[in-house]
């Protein structure tokens, strides 16, 4: 069964996208999409055959080094992703060379998460009509051009400290163009598509870490781009 076939899904995405078109409506504009639990180990949990997937509004973005309030928060988690932007469509049914071509580059990301909520196999609509308890985005300054992974390496400091790294940053993931054909096929089956300008953060290149208490900030870096950093303030 197709991941869009999914009861679970056509419900908790039929929940999701109703919001994103109330927030447009209200007057946000959108910036672009998610995914998340694409992770092998997580699909499993979760009982899906690929990743599921969140908006992304501009609402959302954040500068390199900015400040997220998280005194309020459950528990705030950080991905450090790779962030790719299209610079054509990705249409429905596309192959992964078509994907390749459409993206124009690739920059370091952090999304900022608020894991209110234990996902589990029974709860998928919940988790995404909760648009997979996204927050914010954070972006690095520095982005390179095309769709080449060749060379990357994902790393992760914290309090300071290097605390991961990865020479495979699409290990977890799966491949860049396979995750854009996944995407645009699933959004096709719930009335929305992949266009040129759109941003899509591809899910975390390590196992994304819970912020602890009293944790002050969070990089990632992903050589030889650059790197982007988040601060927490309580």
């Amino acid at each position: 069964m197709n991941l869009w076939d999914d009861p679970r899904v056509i419900k908790g995405m039929t929940a999701q996208l109703a919001e994103r078109c109330r927030r447009i409506a209200a007057g946000e504009q959108p910036l672009g999409w998610k995914l998340g639990f694409g992770a092998p180990a997580a699909m499993t949990k979760l009982k899906i055959p690929g990743p599921i997937s969140g908006y992304l509004m501009q609402s959302a973005l954040l500068p390199s080094g900015a400040p997220v309030n998280v005194k309020d928060w459950i528990q705030p988690v950080a991905e450090p992703e790779i962030a790719v932007r299209l610079g054509a469509d990705v249409p429905p049914g596309a192959d992964t060379a078509t994907a390749r071509a459409a993206i124009a580059s690739l920059t370091p990301a952090i999304e900022i998460a608020d894991l209110d909520l234990a996902a589990s196999d029974d709860n998928v609509d919940v988790v995404l009509a909760r648009n997979i308890f996204q927050r914010h985005v954070v972006l690095a300054e520095q982005s390179r051009s095309g769709a080449d992974t060749t060379g990357l390496s994902s790393h992760v400091f914290r309090r300071g400290k290097l605390a991961g790294e990865t020479d495979t940053p699409e290990a977890l993931t799966g491949r860049l163009p396979d995750l854009l054909v996944h995407l645009a096929n699933l959004l096709h089956a719930f009335g929305e598509n992949l266009t040129a300008g759109t941003l899509i953060i591809c899910g975390s290149t390590l196992p994304p870490p819970l912020i602890e208490p009293d944790e002050t900030e969070f990089t990632h870096r992903i050589d030889p781009i650059g790197e982007v950093s988040v601060r927490f303030v309580r």
